[in-house]
């Protein structure tokens, strides 16, 4: 037997030994096998249910996947928040995001957003980029608003630039069509 060996189990043999010549506390009867087994009493107070915690907002580290969060953290590159306007559509409620390397200069980076939306401003944000030359596609998560791609920084392996995402309350950006499966929030 090695030394690394015998001095665990030394230790645990010594715990052992410890633990079955401890004494019971002052005052507690000892069970014996012929006591009678406590039986639980009926208390009249409900049993204490967890509060929920405190809904989380929207932030730009929260309305991307965690794994995306980690990425971009990861190569340094930090967020800045703005202000989120669709098709002249200011969304109080919403942000767009800025993830880069803020620590150089470059025209590097990407953009989420996402908000909550009326069906009257989301009418009134597709209308307007509809009117710029915008495309409309509908497709099972919702309505697909995507630049025209002759006039696109950059598009996906499909084609897609900027691209937004209307659903039922809800309104998600991001700047290729492939980016907006990155945004989890509320939709």
């Amino acid at each position: 037997m090695n030394r690394f060996t015998s001095a665990a189990l030394g230790a645990l043999l010594l715990t052992v030994a410890l633990v079955s010549c401890a004494a019971t506390p002052e005052g507690a009867p000892s069970p014996t096998p012929d006591s009678p087994k406590p039986s639980p009493t009926a208390t009249a107070e409900p049993a204490a249910t967890p509060t929920p915690s405190a809904a989380v907002e929207p932030a730009c580290d929260t309305i991307v996947s965690a794994g995306t969060v980690q990425a971009l953290t990861d190569q340094g590159w930090t967020f800045e928040e703005k202000e989120f306007v669709v098709g002249g559509v200011t969304l109080a409620d919403g942000l767009l995001c800025f993830w880069a390397d803020y620590s150089v200069a470059s025209d590097h980076g990407q953009l989420y957003g996402w908000s909550t939306i009326s069906a009257e401003d989301a009418t009134a944000a597709q209308t307007s980029l509809l009117g710029e030359g915008w495309t409309r596609e509908d497709g099972p998560d919702g309505i697909y608003i995507t630049e025209n791609p002759q006039f696109a920084m950059g598009t996906d392996e499909d084609g897609y630039g900027m691209t937004y995402l209307f659903g039922d309350g809800w309104v998600k950006f991001a700047d290729t069509r492939q980016g907006l499966i990155l945004i989890e929030w509320a939709s």
